[in-house]
């Protein structure tokens, strides 16, 4: 990721309300047989310090990414878009694309089997809390065990990261409140990120 000083996202809470808001991740691996992505949720360990993510893989992949012998790559994408040069002042023609992105690094744990299973439930958990009727893996634990060995859970501790909100901090306030109107109309969490930003 290029770093452009003004866009450099370092706060490790700004780094982990995006994990928190955008949970579906690319895990990549620098595997011996070449590179290699798979795309899962990734939960956040709340009671950690610093940033650790819990996730699963279906088997095979766990054995293609070779996790746990190397570092990976798991890339969180928040609320992106592209952004028109219609909406900046006359002569300033060269378009651009909003985005918030992290790219965390770390060496994963593999879960054993009793611990894949609480993190399995715990992350059906956080999904289905706010539905109208949310399930649960214990409604038939026996069956849910089963299904369990299907999949690996893993743990990462993130040993660093490099994260970016480009949200057109480059632009005078009068472009940034017309980016922010139009994606208010066209693409309202990134509007959201856009007034945070402001304050």
């Amino acid at each position: 990721m290029r770093h452009t000083p003004r866009y450099l996202m370092t706060d490790v809470d700004e780094v982990k309300r995006l994990i928190r808001h955008n949970p579906w991740a690319t895990f990549v691996s620098p595997a011996s047989t070449g590179l290699i992505a798979s795309h899962y949720p990734a939960l956040l360990e709340e009671d950690e310090e610093g940033i650790v993510i819990a996730s699963h893989f279906g088997r095979p992949d766990e054995q293609l990414h070779e996790l746990g012998a190397h570092e990976i790559l798991v890339i969180i994408q928040g609320p992106h878009d592209y952004v028109s040069p219609s909406l900046y002042e006359p002569g300033d023609l060269v378009p651009t694309w909003n985005h918030l992105t992290a790219h965390l690094y770390g060496i994963p744990e593999i879960l054993g089997e009793e611990e894949n299973y609480a993190m399995l439930s715990r992350l059906t958990d956080h999904f289905e809390a706010h539905r109208p009727e949310g399930r649960s893996l214990s409604e038939d634990e026996a069956g849910t065990r089963r299904a369990a060995k299907g999949t690996v859970g893993l743990r990462m501790r993130v040993t660093r990261f490099e994260a970016r909100a480009k949200l057109s901090q480059n632009k005078s306030p009068e472009v940034r409140e017309a980016i922010t109107h139009r994606f208010t109309q066209t693409n309202p969490p990134l509007a959201e990120e856009m007034r945070r930003l402001d304050g």
